[in-house]
């Protein structure tokens, strides 16, 4: 499926602080393919309770949010896998009330090792805000039915 309106993650009826709706204090991203390319990509624009400083949003959310743009990228060649390392950079304030656009992408699939990006521009004029790398460990097959029959509809898993 490569439709860009289309959500990936559209069984979100779970607990999930990033992409569950039951979460009412979760971000509650839904997440899209990235037709031009290999990864995933959701709006967030984040409200006040999402705060650190004043007007600006908490470094631990602007991590959540690139941290789960890189895992659904890995629905892309249908894995599933665990955050092992991240490196985040910041690169400008993410405002409250300001709309940004995140995306994941994998850069490299070593098998049981993925290496991935993640970045979240302004929507407004596309300036880089935050950026991240990632490395991803593969889960089980069965661990990786047993999620995406809880995260994913059956008929839009790769």
């Amino acid at each position: 499926m490569t439709n860009q309106d289309q959500p990936i993650n559209f069984v979100n009826e779970h607990n999930c602080f990033g992409c569950g709706t039951l979460n009412l204090h979760g971000l509650q991203l839904i997440l899209h393919n990235d037709d031009g390319g290999n990864g995933v990509w959701t709006t967030f624009t984040p409200d006040r309770r999402f705060e650190g400083y004043g007007g600006m949003i908490h470094g631990g959310i602007i991590s959540t949010v690139l941290d789960e743009v890189m895992a659904w990228s890995l629905y892309r060649i249908g894995a599933w896998g665990v955050t092992a390392e991240m490196q985040v950079k910041f690169r400008k304030p993410v405002r409250v009330g300001e709309e940004t656009r995140a995306t994941g992408r994998i850069v490299r699939d070593r098998g049981r090792i993925f290496e991935l990006t993640g970045e979240i521009r302004r929507a407004a004029d596309h300036v880089l805000l935050a950026e991240a790398t990632g490395t991803f460990v593969r889960v089980s097959r069965e661990q990786a039915d047993a999620w995406r029959d809880r995260y994913q509809a059956k008929d839009n898993a790769s």
